[in-house]
């Protein structure tokens, strides 16, 4: 099957061959024609499927002959990052068919993009907190709305963005198509389906697990020596683009310094950073002139990297789904990828729930020449003498 059996207007496929696409991915081939026949639909998928040009074609295909300079499609993103990545994949498939579209995000001036939603856009593509924003201040009308799409879901539950989710649906019209795509199916989501979809079709392809074009291994070692093993690691290893994960955004700003102090082409990627510096974290990231990312889970699914050859679990995550979107960071569109995770003892209940999702045992690892006995640096402090003070005469 190729891109040519959906039938699209000769200037979507432009945008189509002009990205080299070929075949379609599976969750591709099954979401486009129920899209274009304007049912709802729940697309389940792994990172890294092929989920945006699933339901921004049809979209494209759908809004080419109405009318334009008013907002027909919103795509409501869990985070900054995808919410551009989303806009650019709609301006690059869609070059020639005159669509406009606008990524609508906190973090940053309102002034910009209320120039641009005054121009007259059909496509926007926002964070929650701010196209609420905008909603409350009567800058962006949805009245017209004909597409709405809940991308990443279970990503927005676990930023607790549910209630904002319920007060952005107070202002979309009733009848319209509602897209809503998500690696995982938990009750929340399940209880929002049932509440916003209308006799949705079902398309999942395979079960919520990491892809199978990537191997997996656990290096253990105490927490003290995680960066100096980390350090050894990737002086021995072959590597293209690395991306490493921490749980906390200043451990994220502290290990990127300190690869950096080694020579490392490194930069952070966290949620304290302005908006101009995370962006620039990732231009960094995409384009070579950083070859290792450290960030915490906000970029688990805000980036699009084919050339990221490890991801590597400086802390343990806290779920297996955590997990699932970090590793579908590497491994994408057929190619190898290699998840490594630096394990501490706190970490085996975990490693014992993601060798049940992969359905076997994970290999462990140590690397040879690293002294795994060295003592944690000594932090105590030391009190200086005490001064004596000048006897009587």
């Amino acid at each position: 099957m190729s891109f040519e059996a959906f039938n699209f207007h000769p200037s979507i496929m432009a945008g189509v061959r002009a990205l080299g696409y070929i075949t379609p991915t599976p969750i591709q081939a099954k979401s486009i024609p129920p899209i274009m026949q304007g049912r709802d639909l729940i697309g389940l998928a792994q990172t890294g499927t092929g989920k945006t040009a699933a339901f921004v074609l049809p979209i494209l295909q759908c809004l080419l002959p109405g009318p334009r300079g008013r907002v027909r499609t919103l795509i409501i993103s869990p985070t900054r990052e995808l919410a551009e990545q989303t806009c650019e994949a709609i301006n690059d498939l869609g070059t020639q068919t005159g669509l406009r579209s606008t990524a609508i995000y906190g973090g940053v001036n309102m002034d910009q993009q209320n120039r641009r939603l005054r121009k007259g856009v059909e496509i926007v593509v926002a964070c929650p907190g701010r196209l609420l924003d905008h909603l409350g201040r009567g800058t962006i009308h949805l009245s017209h709305l004909e597409v709405l799409v809940i991308d990443e879901a279970d990503r927005l539950f676990d930023m607790g963005f549910l209630p904002s989710i319920r007060s952005i649906l107070k202002y979309i019209p009733q009848r319209r198509q509602t897209l809503l795509f998500s690696a995982t199916m938990p009750g929340d989501i399940r209880r929002l389906v049932q509440e916003v979809l209308h006799e949705p079709v079902t398309v999942q392809i395979g079960r919520s697990a990491p892809a199978t074009t990537v191997s997996h291994a656990l290096y253990p070692v105490k927490q003290h020596l995680k960066t100096s093993l980390l350090k050894k690691l990737l002086r021995e290893t072959e590597t293209e683009s690395v991306l490493v994960f921490t749980r906390t955004k200043r451990r994220a700003k502290r290990v990127a310094e300190q690869l950096i102090t080694a020579g490392y082409r490194a930069a952070s990627l966290q949620g304290d950073m302005p908006q101009n510096r995370r962006q620039a974290a990732l231009d960094g990231f995409r384009d070579g002139s950083f070859k290792i990312l450290v960030a915490t889970d906000i970029a688990a699914r805000g980036i699009d990297v084919l050339e990221i050859s490890h991801v590597v679990n400086y802390d343990m995550p806290d779920s297996t789904d955590t997990y699932t979107h970090r590793i579908g960071r590497t491994g994408r569109v057929g190619k190898a990828g290699e998840a490594v995770t630096l394990v501490t003892s706190d970490d085996t209940a975990m490693v014992r729930l993601i060798e049940r999702l992969l359905n076997t045992p994970l290999e462990h690892r140590t690397l040879q020449g690293f002294d795994y006995t060295l003592s944690p640096p000594s932090n105590k402090y030391i009190r200086p003498p005490r001064q004596l003070g000048r006897c009587a005469a």
